[in-house]
C-alpha cells in the first residue's frame, strides 16, 4: 500500500493536486473513523470523506463504548479525529459529500475507483485502490407532533444504549414497524411499566397484543395527539380522544434508510432494505468495495459495534491488497 494522501495534510486545508489514495473511506462515524485509524497504522494512504451530518446528532450522551461511557457523540468524533492527526497518511475532508463512485479502468496509478466530491475545500475527485462505505443510515421518526423536541433527551432509539438510564420508570415505546412486539419485550428488561403506542397503525397483530398484555405491557392503538413535557423531558403522552398516559421517557422505533445512491455507477448488490450486501469480512460484490457499520448491516448498531466492524474491514483491506489470506 503506501499511496499518497490528499495534499494539504489537515482537515480544512485546501488540497493542491488531484488525489490518489490507497483507500477512500466514505463516512466519519465510528465505523469510518475506526477504519481510517487502523489503515493509517498500517501505513496506507487514506482519505476520509465525511458530510458531518451524523444520525446521532440529537443525542446528548452515548453509552456502551468502553472507556467512553457517557461521552457526547460529538466529543467521541472530535477525539477520534484528533487521534487521526498523528498519522500523516490519513487526511479528513469534512463537510464534504461523495456524489458518485465509478470504476477507474486503466488509471495510471492502479486505482480501481474514482469518486466525485462536493465540498468547498475538497478536491473535485479522489481516485482510490479500495473504497470502504461507512455512511451509516438515515432515519425517519413516526409522525408524532413535536417528537424531535424530545428525541435524544428522553426518547431514544436504542434500548441497549439508553435503557440503563431509564430503568424502573414508566416508559413508552412508539413505533409503527413489524418488529414492535420484539422491541417491547426487550425494553421490558428495564421497566415493569411499559406502554406501547402504535400511533394508529396496525403494527401489532391481535395475538401479539394479547401476548404483550399478558406479560404486563400496556398497548395503546390510538393516534398520538401530543407529547407533554419541558426542556426535552417527556412527562405524558396524550392520545386522540383526550386520554393521557403518564410517561417518564422511552423509546421510538424510526424507519431506517440507507444512503447509497452514490454507488449507482458500480451497481453493487443491495438487500431488500437497501443495505450494501457484504460477506462476513465486509467485501461487497464489487472487488475492492467494502462496507462497514450500519451501511452494511440490518438496523442501527451500537457505536462500539460499528467501530469494531470498521477495524475488522480495515484489516481485510490490507490483507487483500497484499494477497494475505491468514490474519496476522
Amino acid at each position: 500500500m503506501n499511496g499518497s494522501p490528499a495534499a494539504g495534510g489537515a482537515e480544512g486545508t485546501p488540497p493542491v493536486a488531484p488525489t490518489v489514495v490507497d483507500v477512500l473511506v466514505i463516512g466519519g462515524g465510528p465505523a469510518g473513523l475506526s477504519s481510517a485509524l487502523n489503515l493509517g497504522r498500517a501505513r496506507a494512504g487514506v482519505a476520509l470523506v465525511d458530510a458531518d451530518r451524523p444520525r446521532n446528532a440529537a443525542t446528548l450522551l452515548s453509552h456502551g463504548f468502553l472507556t467512553r461511557d457517557g461521552v457526547p457523540p460529538h466529543e467521541l468524533r472530535r477525539l477520534a479525529r484528533t487521534e487521526l492527526e498523528a498519522y500523516p497518511d490519513v487526511v479528513v475532508h469534512g463537510r464534504t459529500k461523495v456524489v458518485a463512485v465509478a470504476r477507474a479502468d486503466g488509471h495510471p496509478d492502479g486505482a480501481r475507483f474514482v469518486a466525485t466530491l462536493e465540498g468547498r475545500r475538497a478536491p473535485a475527485t479522489i481516485a482510490a485502490r479500495a473504497v470502504i462505505v461507512a455512511t451509516g443510515l438515515r432515519e425517519t421518526l413516526p409522525a408524532v407532533p413535536d417528537i424531535r423536541g424530545f428525541y435524544g433527551m428522553s426518547l431514544f432509539s436504542c434500548a441497549a444504549c439508553d435503557g440503563w438510564e431509564l430503568r424502573d420508570r414508566p416508559l413508552a415505546l412508539i413505533g409503527e414497524s413489524a418488529d414492535l412486539a420484539d422491541r417491547a419485550r426487550l425494553i421490558a428488561r428495564w421497566t415493569n411499566a411499559l406502554t406501547v403506542f402504535t400511533n394508529g397503525s396496525d403494527a401489532l397483530g391481535v395475538d401479539a397484543e394479547a401476548e404483550l398484555t399478558a406479560s404486563g405491557i400496556r398497548v395503546e392503538r390510538a393516534r398520538i395527539a401530543e407529547l407533554q413535557g419541558e426542556r426535552g423531558m417527556l412527562s405524558a403522552i396524550v392520545l386522540e380522544g383526550g386520554s393521557r398516559v403518564e410517561i417518564a421517557g422511552g423509546f421510538v422505533r424510526p424507519e431506517w434508510h440507507s444512503a447509497l445512491e452514490f454507488l449507482a455507477p458500480l451497481a453493487p448488490d443491495l438487500d431488500d432494505d437497501g443495505h450494501l450486501v457484504t460477506d462476513r469480512s465486509g467485501r461487497s460484490s464489487v472487488p475492492g468495495l467494502y462496507g462497514a457499520g450500519d451501511a452494511a448491516a440490518p438496523g442501527a448498531q451500537q457505536l462500539i459495534v460499528a467501530a469494531g466492524a470498521g477495524a475488522r474491514v480495515a484489516a481485510v483491506v490490507v490483507h487483500d491488497a497484499l494477497g494475505v489470506t491468514q490474519a496476522h
